[in-house]
């Protein structure tokens, strides 16, 4: 009985903290969008990138890398976002095309 409890409580905060989930396949990457809630019911939302990987031996992996977005830094996220990507375009940058290897600035310090 203990052991459903536990279960039943597990579940409960699973569905509090998982509120929606969009993913985004782009080329060799996939995007997850994921809103979830806190204990006091505030929304956050987690961004990760997720690469599949293969290591010397052959096998796969999924290399992670993930960003966290609490709702009082949404509005300013939101604004430098929407400045960068109105630069690319404004600049003739193509965001369509797969020309530009996203591969070929990885590691670059800015």
């Amino acid at each position: 009985m203990m052991e459903e409890n536990d279960n039943i409580r597990e579940n409960n905060q699973r569905s509090r903290d998982e509120v929606y989930s969009k993913s985004v396949r782009a080329g060799k990457r996939t995007y997850f969008f994921d809103v979830k809630s806190t204990k006091r019911n505030d929304y956050y939302l987690t961004i990760t990138e997720s690469k599949k990987r293969m290591r010397p031996d052959g096998t796969f992996y999924y290399e992670k890398h993930k960003l966290f977005l609490y709702k009082e830094d949404f509005e300013k996220f939101a604004e430098g976002l929407n400045d960068v990507v109105q630069f690319i375009r404004s600049n003739n940058i193509n965001l369509s095309s797969g020309d530009n290897n996203p591969s070929e600035i990885e590691g670059e310090n800015q």
